[in-house]
């Protein structure tokens, strides 16, 4: 205890899609294994993809690894997790995985990974995105894809879009 307040080491959430390339990959395992052998909490959604890499690569250094998951069973979790949570509350685990967290580091992804990003940035939490692993350049595409359009554009778009779906 410190002043009176427990003291916890830093919760470090590794966010990213559950299909990443070799090098996202191996960007997850570096970061896993940073983190666990400077006595860091890794986080993460507990399946595949950079969230195995960052866990497999994390335990294997003696560290700590929280699993939050999308379903309701521990079982849907990836084997190197410490501790998997099923929430039941599919992709809204996201908030979970970022409000559990002091400073999120993304790689990779998708909207998945991009709302993990936009959550932890509207709750005031550090994020690093890493280079070379697409999400700027996922981000930038995402943005073209965006319409803007005027109030009065809006009303027409909207309803032609919902008559779609």
């Amino acid at each position: 205890m410190k002043d009176g307040r427990a003291t916890h080491p830093p919760y470090v959430a590794v966010v990213g899609g559950s299909q990443a390339s070799a090098a996202e990959e191996r960007a997850a395992a570096h970061i896993g294994r940073g983190l666990a052998e400077k006595g860091a909490i890794v986080i993460c959604g507990g399946r595949t993809g950079v969230m195995e890499a960052v866990a497999r690569a994390a335990r294997a250094a003696g560290g700590v690894v929280v699993g939050l998951l999308p379903g309701r069973s521990r079982l849907e979790g990836n084997p190197y997790l410490t501790v998997a949570l099923p929430t039941g509350l599919g992709e809204a685990r996201n908030a979970l995985v970022v409000l559990a967290a002091d400073v999120v580091v993304a790689i990779g992804g998708g909207y998945g990974t991009l709302s993990e990003v936009a959550l932890a940035r509207k709750m005031g939490k550090p994020v690093l995105v890493v280079e070379g692993s697409g999400l700027a350049r996922r981000l930038a595409d995402w943005a073209n894809d965006l319409a803007v359009v005027s109030p009065e554009e809006a009303v027409e778009a909207a309803l032609r879009l919902a008559r779609r779906s």
